[in-house]
């Protein structure tokens, strides 16, 4: 084919025509849709380079979309806390452990929880409910726990299984025949109304955590006063 030539065809006529043009003639552009470009040999590089330039253009746009669009299930990864605090009571571990056991009497002395509620048809689980006012902010929280096998007059721990999410442990180690040390440990996710102020939440909450643990050593004291005395 001549280097100034171009081949059409034309869907109308139903056949191919040989079209002599100049190099720098405007019929080197794509004819109007009756005609369709088989093959140039002159304009090739060109006819390359528009449609390269086309398909650079629409992954471009797409790519746009792409990024702009939001993730839709994309989690928001919430951090952890963990709190220990533990305190010398003055009553033997099976005692302490007895009292910690009873589920139901904790919102007595642990001061942010205001109700715990044994399944009466599944006894290892409850379900618990917090409420309280967290650094300037009123919250409630409720959650349901499963009570794992315990170690008896040694250890508690749980897990929950729905609700807020955390899990702990109390400990019970012996002192002397008539005293104990109780460790309780708490792990929880940091629900989202409290992320803004999480650096403040640990230290906040290690604080109630004694505070009900000292609260619990007068309870359990008071509970093993009335235990007759062998």
């Amino acid at each position: 084919m001549a280097a100034g030539a171009a081949l059409y065809y034309h869907t109308a006529a139903g056949k191919a025509s040989l079209e002599a043009v100049a190099p720098s003639s405007p019929s080197l552009a794509l004819r109007p849709s009756q005609s369709k470009v088989l093959c140039i040999s002159s304009s090739r590089w060109w006819m390359r380079r528009r449609w390269e330039g086309k398909a650079s253009s629409v992954s471009s746009r797409a790519r746009a979309r792409t990024s702009a669009r939001p993730a839709l299930f994309s989690p928001v990864a919430m951090d952890w806390q963990e709190c220990t605090t533990e305190l010398e009571v003055d009553v033997p571990c099976s005692v302490a452990y007895q009292c910690y056991s009873e589920r139901e009497t904790i919102p007595q002395w642990m001061p942010f929880i205001s109700s715990v509620k044994v399944l009466e048809d599944k006894p290892d689980l409850s379900r618990w409910t917090l409420k309280y006012e967290v650094l300037g902010r009123d919250v409630e929280f409720s959650w349901l726990a499963r009570n794992m096998t315990p170690i008896k007059n040694q250890k508690i721990h749980w897990r929950s299984l729905e609700g807020l999410r955390n899990r702990g442990a109390v400990r019970f180690f012996p002192k002397s025949s008539s005293s104990c040390r109780v460790q309780l440990t708490v792990a929880y996710e940091v629900p989202e109304i409290l992320a803004p102020v999480a650096s403040a939440l640990k230290p906040f909450l290690e604080s109630l955590l004694l505070k009900g643990l000292e609260r619990f050593a007068t309870f359990a004291k008071e509970r093993n006063s009335k235990i007759p005395q062998a």
